[in-house]
């Protein structure tokens, strides 16, 4: 069931011979069961855009490690308490992460084998899947070990939306004037990951228009947008991707790394 899967998820760092240590909640304490060895975590998104295969278990090193995740849902964040931590410990090393059709879990999805180094934070999308296409995993780095200066919160694109293409990316006050406006980000291409940029703390509005349009012709052609409150420390993974079902209207999914 439901209830036993999520159980089972909280109940990791007993099996260190899985090479798994304890989701642990948002504290993230150790416990006395932790195994000994370089560790890193690792956080998985479903950016699956078919609706038969995109409903799914999420199994790491054969213990599930989220149960009935829909487009755009992260694990472990979204598992019952105590089990919500953004990142989920493991040991370092090869690791291989299994996607199960929550509906039928005898039918496989998809299989991403993964390197796990010490001291890194890692996100896993899987991302394709329509029109019976793969689906495929792609895999970020998370500079989640420096904190950003008092005040300071700190943001980042990851562009997944093949629908978008090539975008310019602008991070302003809410309403401001795009024609007025320098972009954050230009250029910005399919699977590109940006560096975080530091921000003082407040409130922004996030929007892309097609790499290139003319200033007099942004506000016209914003494809994406997202509304973004950022406290000091905070860092925010905004992620540009097409629909559940690909295409437009294109979305934007944003994760909480700090």
């Amino acid at each position: 069931s439901l209830h036993r899967s999520a159980a089972r998820v909280a109940a990791l760092g007993a099996l260190a011979a899985s090479g798994l240590l304890a989701a642990c909640g948002t504290a993230e304490a150790p416990g006395p069961l932790d195994p000994g060895g370089a560790v890193g975590r690792i956080r998985f998104v479903n950016l699956i855009t078919d609706t038969t295969r995109g409903r799914v278990n999420a199994i790491l090193e054969g213990v599930p490690f989220g149960v009935n995740l829909t487009y755009g849902l992260s694990t472990p964040a979204t598992l019952p308490a105590p089990s919500t931590a953004l990142y989920a410990p493991v040991l370092a090393g090869s690791r291989t992460l299994v996607l199960r059709r929550t509906a039928d879990t005898t039918a496989l999805v998809a299989t991403f084998p993964l390197t796990i180094a010490g001291n890194e934070d890692r996100t896993v999308y899987a991302t394709g899947g329509a029109g019976g296409t793969a689906v495929t995993a792609f895999a970020t780095v998370d500079s989640n070990r420096v904190a950003a200066p008092a005040g300071q919160a700190r943001v980042r694109l990851v562009h997944l939306s093949p629908t978008a293409g090539a975008v310019d990316v602008f991070v302003t006050a809410p309403n401001a004037d795009l024609a007025a406006a320098t972009p954050t980000l230009a250029g910005v291409p399919l699977r590109a990951v940006s560096p975080y940029l530091t921000v003082p703390a407040g409130t922004y509005q996030v929007r892309a228009v097609p790499a290139g349009t003319a200033p007099a012709g942004r506000a016209a052609a914003v494809a994406l947008t997202a509304s973004l409150t950022l406290a000091s420390g905070n860092a925010r993974t905004l992620v540009a991707a097409d629909n559940n079902v690909g295409g437009a209207p294109l979305r934007v999914v944003v994760l909480v790394d700090q």
